[in-house]
């Protein structure tokens, strides 16, 4: 099928149309040139709108008319008949006039209004990139958070007490400041507190909190907006009760509380191994070594001898020993407090036979020890 070219062959001057007389300001001419354009298409579009609403109230009569035309005789309503022949005529001259317009526009030249028009349009607005906040330190955080718990402790307590969903989004709505990594850091500590003092029913029930906050604040980071513009988005879904979401929140909730309680239990540990190290060190004799720790690498013939506080015994042990042994052993019940010897001559202000004492018990002698009342 051949392609018909000839509506291109009127076309109006553009209003930029550099070809014009030298004499002639162009600016000027084009303004004109515009403004009179634009003013015959503002009467052609004036014309049109009242055909159109004439064309409208002439058909409303004439419905009028032919509705109450079935309700009569037309032979009888003489009237009625009458004005339903002048509305038909008048219908017959408003067609006229619509096909006159229509044979108007379309012998009027194109113009730069009228030769395009949009398909469709869209409006794009370029947000401005939030600007990246520089990487706290360690040190800066934990400021952080202690400024932070201690300007907002009671209100952290009070949302960590809810249970309905309607109050903490009523009480998040009055302090939003609330929706940050810090209101989820103070539950968690919380939480582990809670389970390290065995309240484990208040455990849970601020557990359920804590998820809801870490919930709003990963809606945040997946819609990359302010945790405090999803409050409501987050309460909004989590109360229209979808059943994959809510699977989702439990589930993480059941996987928190085990965490809560897996770190509660190392912590209780740490705990136990840090006073076992204080008694440890309290314990430790003069040559820096552990009473209970010597006790147990003695031999089983020298211990005994100390369990049942018996010199004479321990004596004749260490006089059967090697003397190297002997002396390696007796050394380590000296460092760690466990043997004084000479501990009555010291006592007497006699440091030298203290010193032969010593002597004696690491060469296998018959020596004066002290008394052992420091292997209880």
């Amino acid at each position: 099928m051949p392609i018909d070219y000839s509506k291109w062959n009127n076309i109006e001057i553009s209003d930029d149309e550099d070809d014009q007389h030298p004499n002639i300001d162009t600016a000027s001419l084009n303004k004109w040139r515009h403004e009179a354009r634009v003013q015959r298409m503002t009467e052609a579009q004036a014309e049109k709108d009242k055909l159109a609403r004439e064309r409208t109230e002439h058909q409303q009569k004439l419905s009028a008319v032919k509705e109450k035309l079935k309700a009569v005789d037309i032979s009888e309503d003489t009237t009625v008949n009458a004005k339903l022949k002048e509305l038909e005529k008048q219908e017959e001259e408003f067609r006229k006039k619509e096909e006159e317009l229509k044979k108007k526009d379309r012998l009027t030249p194109w113009n730069i209004d009228t030769l395009c028009q949009d398909g469709k349009s869209k409006t794009l607005i370029n947000r401005s990139k939030p600007a990246e906040a520089t990487p706290l330190t360690d040190e800066e955080k934990m400021t952080k958070q202690q400024e932070f718990t201690k300007k907002n402790r009671s209100l952290l307590k009070k949302f960590g007490m809810f249970r309905k969903y309607e109050d903490s989004e009523r009480f998040l709505s009055e302090h939003p400041e609330l929706a940050c990594e810090e209101t989820a850091n103070y539950l968690v500590l919380w939480c582990i507190d809670l389970a390290v003092e065995e309240k484990n029913d208040l455990m849970a029930h601020v557990s359920h909190q804590t998820i809801v906050m870490q919930f709003i604040l990963e809606l945040s980071k997946s819609l990359k907006v302010d945790p405090r513009a999803c409050i409501k988005a987050f309460f909004t879904r989590i109360k229209q009760a979808e059943k994959q979401y809510l699977d989702a929140f439990n589930d993480e909730l059941e996987s928190f509380k085990q965490r809560v309680r897996e770190r509660a239990e190392i912590r209780l540990e740490t705990a136990r191994k840090e006073v076992e190290e204080e008694e440890r060190q309290a314990r430790l004799g003069p040559g820096g070594l552990d009473p209970i720790e010597v006790m147990e690498s003695l031999p089983k013939e020298m211990q005994a001898c100390f369990e049942s506080k018996d010199i004479g015994m321990l004596q004749e042990v260490v006089a059967k020993m090697d003397p190297k042994d002997a002396e390696y052993h007796i050394k380590r019940c000296i460092d760690s407090g466990m043997w004084v010897p000479g501990g009555g001559a010291e006592q007497e202000g006699d440091p030298e036979n203290s010193e032969e004492q010593e002597e004696g018990a690491a060469g296998g002698s018959e020596p004066t020890y002290s008394t052992l009342e420091n292997v209880d």
